[in-house]
């Protein structure tokens, strides 16, 4: 008899509407399908950092259309919970640090993560990194802590264009085969279609495709998305 793997719950913490399916689409729909909880903590508002000056009142429609669109994107995949905040986009550091933190963990407190995904260190985007960071303080590994594993990962657009070096390269070893679930990170990225561009941009359908693809392969798989692991407690 195999036996019942127990139910987890899982938290996805992104900077910005879309970065969670980017990132993770595919193995979120694949916690979903194993019967795990997901719950998508997404920190900054997205759209205002196109004007010189942050002015939410007058990206109103867009924004409006942009949270309709994350709704949709994570009905398609089952998510279980998704919460969009306010940060202002691409200017997370204008916000104290320690306010991010305990954003994080008062929207989280009670779901006793099992396993947290979110942002690489490296990023270009300096939002992924001051998430990352928050994300790290915010789970700091205190004694009762639920959290036993915490993976980083990967944003076309942001991890592939910063400036390589040895504290930024993301150099994946942890995979996750999302073979049966690409279609639906695919189509998830569909409803962000104001966030996409045409190809041969790093961030189009195609180019995210050819990369689950490609970290696929590189694992013998037909698609996977990679990530890296930073914690990761065995009991």
């Amino acid at each position: 008899m195999v036996p019942v793997r127990e139910k987890l719950n899982i938290c996805v913490i992104a900077a910005h509407p879309d970065d969670e399916i980017l990132g993770c689409g595919g193995t979120i729909a694949k916690h979903i399908n194993d019967g795990d909880e997901v719950y998508v903590l997404i920190m900054a508002e997205g759209i205002t950092s196109r004007n010189d000056k942050r002015d939410r009142k007058s990206r109103e429609k867009e924004l409006s259309e942009l949270t309709k669109a994350a709704h949709e994107a994570h009905e398609i995949l089952g998510t279980t919970s998704l919460q969009l905040l306010d940060s202002p986009d691409n200017r997370m550091d204008s916000v104290d640090f320690i306010d991010i933190v305990k954003i994080i963990e008062k929207r989280l407190a009670g779901m006793s993560p099992d396993i947290v995904y979110t942002h690489h260190w490296g990023d270009l985007n300096i939002d992924h990194r001051i998430t990352h960071q928050a994300v790290m303080t915010a789970f700091r590994p205190k004694p009762g802590l639920s959290v036993k594993k915490i993976l980083c990962f990967e944003i076309p657009s942001s991890t592939d264009w910063q400036t390589p070096n040895m504290n930024t390269i993301f150099s994946p070893n942890y995979y996750v085969n999302i073979s049966g679930t690409l279609h639906q990170k695919l189509k998830a990225l569909k409803s962000y279609s104001s966030e996409m561009n045409p190809w041969p941009h790093t961030r189009s359908i195609e180019a995210v495709e050819h990369l689950a693809h490609w970290r696929g392969s590189s694992m013998g798989l037909e698609a996977a998305e990679a990530f890296i692991i930073v914690r990761d407690i065995i009991y």
